[in-house]
């Protein structure tokens, strides 16, 4: 009977902290590995999320802004955007539960003809929609007030989303 349950033995010292060692080191490894995976997808999602910026061809992103520097347009663009992008893209432009932030390095390096082609194609596998409904002007003013975004820095973009006023003479 001794020979029968002999694995049954409660081990010695020096198996028991062996056992435990082993056991913490899983767990410590498995940790480790599950944050890993977090963060890696974290980063292909962040990467994901702006990869149709660099779809645009190059013939759309050479389009220049028939808006630039125009304040009239950065308002008008500005209320556009509060019709139509704020829902998604939250008040300030940093992201919402739908949209991500326009105020990433991605978006603010961006060519104008790059953000109209986003603007007017939509990113539908994404979840946003085609706007090519909407006249071409007003889809350039959008535009426009985006990049009147990159005039302020990141911090600045608290409270309500004002673009920073060009000096007019």
């Amino acid at each position: 009977m001794k020979a029968r349950f002999a694995l049954f033995r409660p081990a010695g010292r020096i198996g028991w902290a062996t056992i435990v060692a082993i056991l913490v080191g899983i767990s410590v490894f498995g940790a480790a590995w599950a944050v890993a995976q977090k963060e890696d997808a974290a980063s292909k999602n962040r990467k994901s999320t702006y990869a149709a910026l660099a779809e645009a061809p190059e013939k759309a992103r050479e389009k220049r802004n028939p808006f630039a520097g125009d304040a009239q347009a950065v308002a008008a663009g500005g209320k556009l955007f509060e019709q139509h992008c704020v829902q998604c893209h939250g008040r300030n432009a940093e992201g919402a539960k739908y949209g991500p932030s326009l105020l990433r390095e991605e978006v603010q390096q961006a060519t104008p003809g790059t953000l109209f082609w986003i603007l007017t194609n939509g990113v539908v596998r994404r979840g946003m929609p085609v706007w090519s409904k909407l006249p071409e002007q007003e889809r350039w003013q959008i535009v426009t007030f985006l990049e009147s975004l990159k005039l302020q820095p990141a911090t600045a973009h608290s409270g309500n989303l004002q673009p920073v006023k060009p000096v007019l003479r």
